[in-house]
């Protein structure tokens, strides 16, 4: 038991300690145990060890064997007499004789949702888990808690209450989701913020500075800091904190209410509201705000989103699963959509394509749809500088690949039903039909044959190439990276307000570096550049891409 205790850190047990003062006092004895001692704990186990004899006996039968093992290099004779062969101590025969000192470290390492049952098991196992120390360690390694404890311990609630009440009850809703705002969406980030737990809504950064910071502004919180229980308080408005609640209304998604909607009311009115909502959204004011179009979708915007007074459901979502063979890291990233202003899409990998999904949306283009699908098959090599700069030259390079790849959609369509037409001749016409779907497929054997692309990967472009925007080409930000790595052809989702008469349309994307990629949306003239949003996120990862997968087909049909 004392090699148990030195190994985990703990000390020595009392027993080790008062085996060390006896022998100071008695240096010439050859045993760790007195006489007395030694005939108590024989007289007391000898039935277990040795299998003969009752309770009350203290005497050991005689067995197959003239001795049996008792603890560790200690034999008991057929006469009962203890043959002390070694100094080492008797071995625990249950994990109940392990020290106090020892079973705290070994549950501190258990998940917090076994230790209940732990405490089932007996009174000193129960008594032991009343420790905090078993708990604190709980609360860090499963939450990521930094703060000092003891200080919120001394204050008067204990590590275990907090786990308990709430970190425990409230795990399920930790990580990243998307809110049903109709065709705007969001993104919500849950997480352990002190002692409190906290849902930060994610904002753009104002239009159009893309590279700047995401803003966070809080919508609810859960804390035990007035009461032992956990409370719910709505952080919407600017009246502070007020009564709220959440309910988990099935798995992968939960509802907030607010019960006090007067705290998001202002005194000058809806016309104060709508100011302060777009210095907040926007950064500037309405005068400021010159084409007209834009004053609409702003006014349409604030119009629509206030009316839920943070009463919202929300849906769980994941980030992607990260691959070695992927382009640059998959993630969140923001990007500009002209007089939409920014949002926030996610970049994600699928064999020879990569897909950006929007998390937030705007009336044309809904949150949860794909906007950009891009062939990581097909690069484009972009010629020179002079040539860049000439909007015909690009469209002839993105164009050229656009009809090779609706050639050969065709022609897999016309594969496809030439088989499905072979098999069913095949099953009524015998091996007439089977010879004539022969003769289809040699017919066609040169034109499936996909030829050399003119963007083929044997010319493929250096680490770093010059770029520059075509002329007549539409940026929101003048600001743009002057080389890239790499070029792919791609489609971008564009459609007409209401999400009516979507397509997609060619375009290019361009890879600037690990944390930027643009893409130019050759029928509309615009070029929307994307910046990696570089906040840590955590309990956000995709199980395995399965899931992830499963999540992004529900995302689309949530706003389809």
């Amino acid at each position: 038991m004392a090699v148990c205790a030195r190994l985990c850190g703990v000390g020595q047990s009392r027993r080790c300690r008062r085996r060390q003062r006896h022998n100071q006092q008695d240096q010439g004895s050859d045993s760790d145990m007195d006489e007395e001692e030694g005939e108590r704990i024989v007289g007391k186990r000898q039935g277990d060890v040795c299998g003969g004899g009752g309770p009350e006996s203290g005497v050991a039968t005689a067995g197959p064997s003239d001795a049996c093992e008792y603890g560790s290099g200690h034999h008991v004779n057929r006469g009962g007499s203890l043959n002390r062969t070694s100094t080492g101590p008797p071995h625990p025969q249950t994990l109940a004789e392990l020290p106090p000192e020892l079973l705290v470290e070994i549950f501190s390492l258990l998940p917090g949702t076994a230790l209940p049952n732990v405490a089932l098991i007996c009174k000193k196992f129960r008594q032991i888990l009343s420790t905090e120390t078993i708990w604190r360690r709980r609360c860090i390694e499963e939450f990521g808690m930094k703060e000092d404890l003891r200080k919120m311990e001394v204050g008067g609630v204990s590590s275990r209450e907090l786990y308990v009440k709430l970190l425990h009850p409230y795990r399920h809703i930790l990580g990243l989701w998307q809110p049903d705002i109709g065709p705007y969406g969001g993104l919500l980030n849950v997480v352990v913020d002190g002692l409190f737990i906290i849902g930060w809504m994610y904002l753009p950064p104002h239009d159009p500075r893309v590279e700047d910071p995401m803003r966070r502004r809080p919508l609810f919180r859960i804390h035990m800091w007035e009461t032992k229980k956990a409370s719910v308080e709505c952080m919407y408005g600017h009246k502070g904190p007020h009564k709220g609640d959440i309910q988990t209304v099935k798995k992968d998604e939960f509802s907030t209410k607010c019960n006090q909607t007067d705290h998001h009311r202002m005194p000058g009115g809806r016309q104060e509201e709508f100011r302060t909502w777009l210095e907040e959204e926007w950064g500037r004011t309405l005068e400021e705000i010159f084409h007209e179009h834009m004053q609409e979708l702003i006014l349409m915007k604030f119009i629509y989103t206030s009316q839920y007074d943070n009463c919202l459901t929300y849906r769980r979502i994941y980030l992607p699963p990260t691959l070695p063979s992927d382009l640059l890291q998959p993630g969140l990233f923001k990007g500009t959509y002209g007089s939409h202003g920014l949002e926030i899409v996610m970049l994600s990998f699928h064999g020879t394509s990569a897909r950006a999904t929007k998390l937030t949306g705007d009336p044309n283009v809904p949150a949860g749809q794909l906007t950009l699908d891009v062939d990581l098959s097909r690069p484009v090599v972009l010629p020179d500088l002079e040539h860049q700069r000439k909007i015909e030259e690009l469209s002839r390079l993105v164009l050229g690949v656009h009809e090779e790849v609706q050639r050969e959609v065709e022609q897999r369509a016309k594969d496809s039903s030439a088989t499905v037409n072979g098999a069913a001749e095949g099953a009524c016409g015998g091996a007439s039909g089977a010879e004539g779907m022969d003769i289809d497929h040699g017919a066609c054997s040169d034109s499936c044959e996909p030829g050399p692309s003119s963007s083929s990967s044997s010319s493929s472009p250096p680490e770093a190439q010059p770029f520059v925007l075509p002329l007549g080409v539409m940026a929101r930000n003048e600001v743009y990276p002057r080389t890239c790595r790499k070029c792919f052809y791609g489609t971008g989702l564009i459609a007409g307000h209401g999400f009516t008469s979507p397509e997609r349309t060619p375009g290019l994307f361009v890879l600037f570096d690990e944390d930027r990629f643009g893409f130019i949306w050759l029928e509309l003239k615009s070029f929307s550049l994307y910046s990696r949003l570089t906040d840590h996120l955590a309990h956000a990862h995709a199980p395995n891409m399965e899931r992830f997968e499963a999540m992004l087909r529900n995302m689309q049909s949530w706003t389809s």
